[in-house]
């Protein structure tokens, strides 16, 4: 076997210590916010790999001995294991998953977005583009807040396209932007004395942005249409309405918002999804790096809530309190409160007010992907992106009204606000004692489990003992700590199979599994130290979304083929392409599941990546493209003749600045670096993949 690909010696996944700084506000290195002793999924998967190995390799084994086969001069398991790789490659043989029909690119450390062989790409719109009429046009050195609040916002993540009315050759773009890097975004920027300028600019980049996007008729590519009458900024300080079940609480009232019902901004905006009636959500991920002087918090109850939400300290890295006291818990304690919500907005109305939905629960939200119920209720899957948090769902009580009547419209908001908020747990198969976090083989020789959907409240109802309906709306972390619900590898995007319903986790690394003091490994999560994380394919029972229980495997554990504790759902592994902390996951039209990563620890830069999920061809990994040095593969959206990619935080490695720039993209030398949306299209025109 090849030796494996050299780690990145950094921070944990692979990061560079600035993303850990402006990202996440050095998450890793705090406490883990989880504390409770719910068992830990992550040791579950380790097993999974040496169990189906050997349970293919003694199949192999049987059939020979039924036949009259010998091995002469060999022992029984170098046949047994030569059987199975002979196996393995005739399932291998033969053309790629229809979709999935592109040369992979190789891992790699160029500063550019390298895209399969045959395919050329294009820039549709980068951070500080205009796109609200009278916008200028970007000055790096002019900047201001009321220009970027106009203008294409920073750090794009997750990506929504819809179509518009009317307009048969445009597409409406809705784009997540997670966070802001001062000190790529500002020269001679003072980290410890950042000016007011720059923190408004700052709150005006956060948010999202809906912009109308040209499309070319004869290729895939796109072109942001600025000034188009649906675009639309949201920023850090758009008015928000917060409704359901906790609207108008207690514990999300402050000295600005005495009814508890109106929000200023949402912010670190991460995963998303479109609803069936044609709004689009998204998830408030690290909201806790924003608010100060969490630590001179003295009621313990309080402060309990807030370490478990990772609030602690003093001053913040980009010192907002010092221009807003709502960002300083000693004088606001309610205010963090009201982030860590999934968001909805109205892509087609502009004057709409966004909304924070409070029935979903607060977290760390990375996703919102919804489905729906036979009888047409909406049901979101949601993860909680912390080491060592959950997987959760919301099932709807009412059903969705079909048609875009006006009388629709108002029904379907309300899908959202009236429903069952549920947390998941995982069992495995085997006694605990047979998982060690070794990989060692349980004596089933299976590598599945099965699940229930523990409920947290519904309405005014709460399931969870000692805590209000209220409570477990805003302190959900809390709620799913006391009922038991098993603790993951950092739940990130989620997506149904739009054809089978199966529901992809990705799980994007734990390196603190199975550390002193730490959980241990379970038959869901297999590695101990886990830097490239693995993706959990979940089925419901009965095929139903609002089911109680759920049955799971694994489908990937990802890393270099050659690390014999990856699995690629049982494909060759000497004909995948290395995959390492997959993040954001979407569907082609084929069936075939899209990844993109963040943090990769195997050496190459990020990149994005497809898998058939059945069919002879299942597991086969293939590389489409990389981004640029310090980057993150975002928000990927898979079209029958175009691939559309958010790259992230480009040139953000350590020790980089305005006048040190990591990196030349997308402008070339001396322009600032951008992020950026591309589009990559096949030359030819033809349909990606086929």
């Amino acid at each position: 076997m090849r030796k494996l690909l050299p780690l990145i010696n950094s921070h944990p996944g692979g990061r560079s210590a600035l993303t850990c700084r402006y990202r996440c506000g050095d998450a890793c290195f705090h406490e883990v916010p989880n504390t409770s002793d719910n068992a830990y999924i992550g040791d579950v998967i380790a097993g999974a790999l040496s169990r189906r190995s050997v349970l293919r390799a003694g199949a192999v084994v049987s059939v020979a001995a039924a036949a009259g086969v010998t091995a002469v001069g060999r022992a029984p398991e170098a046949a047994a294991a030569e059987g199975a790789a002979a196996a393995a490659a005739d399932k291998g043989a033969g053309k790629a998953a229809r979709g999935l029909r592109f040369s992979p690119v190789a891992p790699n450390t160029t500063d550019a977005v390298v895209v399969a062989e045959g395919h050329d790409q294009n820039v549709v719109i980068r951070w500080g583009d205009p796109i609200l009429r009278g916008a200028p046009a970007f000055d790096p050195a002019n900047q201001s807040a009321k220009a970027q609040a106009g203008q294409f916002g920073y750090n794009n993540d997750y990506m929504a396209v819809l179509d518009i009315p009317q307009e048969r050759d445009r597409q409406l773009l809705v784009v997540n932007h997670e966070y802001t890097d001062e000190v790529l975004m500002f020269a001679g920027y003072d980290a410890a004395n950042p000016t007011r300028e720059q923190a408004e600019i700052a709150w005006a980049a956060h948010g999202l942005s809906v912009v109308a996007a040209q499309e070319d008729r004869k290729l895939g590519k796109l072109t942001a249409v600025s000034r188009h009458r649906l675009n639309r900024r949201i920023t850090a300080t758009t008015p928000f309405e917060v409704t359901g079940p906790a609207a108008g609480s207690k514990l999300l009232r402050t000295s600005a918002d005495p009814t508890g019902k109106r929000v200023l901004g949402t912010l670190n905006n991460c995963g998303g999804g479109i609803t069936p009636w044609g709004t689009v959500l998204s998830g408030e991920e690290n909201f806790n790096q924003y608010f100060a002087n969490a630590g001179s918090v003295t009621d313990p109850t309080t402060a309990a809530r807030l370490k478990r939400y990772g609030l602690a300290g003093a001053a913040t890295e980009r010192k907002w309190e010092r221009f807003d006291k709502r960002f300083d818990v000693a004088q606001e304690p309610n205010e963090t409160n009201r982030f860590g919500w999934v968001i909805e907005i109205d892509p087609y109305d502009p004057e709409s007010t966004p909304r924070k939905l409070t029935a979903l629960g607060r977290f760390k939200h990375e996703a919102a992907e919804p489905r729906l119920t036979d009888d047409g209720r909406p049901v979101l899957y949601m993860g909680d992106d912390e080491k060592f948090d959950y997987f959760y769902k919301f099932v709807s009580s009412k059903r969705m009204m079909k048609g875009t009547s006006r009388a629709a419209r108002e029904h379907n908001r309300t899908l959202l606000d009236e429903g069952t908020l549920y947390v998941a747990k995982f069992t495995g198969d085997s006694p605990a004692a047979e998982i060690d976090g070794t990989g060692k083989l349980p004596k089933d020789g299976e590598f599945d489990g099965s699940g229930e959907w523990i409920p947290l409240a519904s309405g005014t109802t709460s399931y969870v003992e000692g805590m209000t309906a209220e409570e477990v709306y805003v302190f959900t972390r809390l709620a799913a700590d006391k009922v038991g619900a098993t603790k993951m590898d950092r739940p990130e995007d989620v997506e149904p199979s739009p054809r089978t319903g199966k529901v992809y986790v990705a799980l994007t690394n734990n390196s603190d599994r199975g550390k002193a003091g730490k959980a241990p490994a379970d038959e869901a999560n297999p590695r101990n130290s886990n830097k490239h994380g693995q993706i959990l394919e979940l089925t419901e029972r009965w095929s139903d979304p609002a089911a109680r229980r759920f049955s799971w495997k694994l489908f990937l554990v990802c890393g270099d083929p050659a690390d014999p504790s990856t699995y690629f759902g049982g494909f060759p592994k000497d004909q995948v392409s290395p995959i390492s902390c997959p993040d954001n996951v979407t569907f082609d039209a084929y069936g075939n599941l899209w990844i993109s990563t963040d943090g990769n620890a195997l050496g190459s830069h990020d990149g994005l990546f497809g898998v058939a999920t059945s069919g002879s061809r299942r597991g086969e990994v293939k590389q489409f493209l990389t981004v640029p040095t310090g980057a993150e593969t975002c928000g990927p959206i898979v079209q029958d003749r175009r691939v559309l990619v958010a790259v992230q935080h480009p040139g953000e490695l350590d020790g980089a600045s305005v006048e040190k720039p990591a990196s030349t993209w997308p402008d070339g030398p001396g322009k600032l670096t951008r992020p950026s949306v591309i589009s990559v299209w096949r030359r030819d025109g033809g349909n990606i993949g086929v």
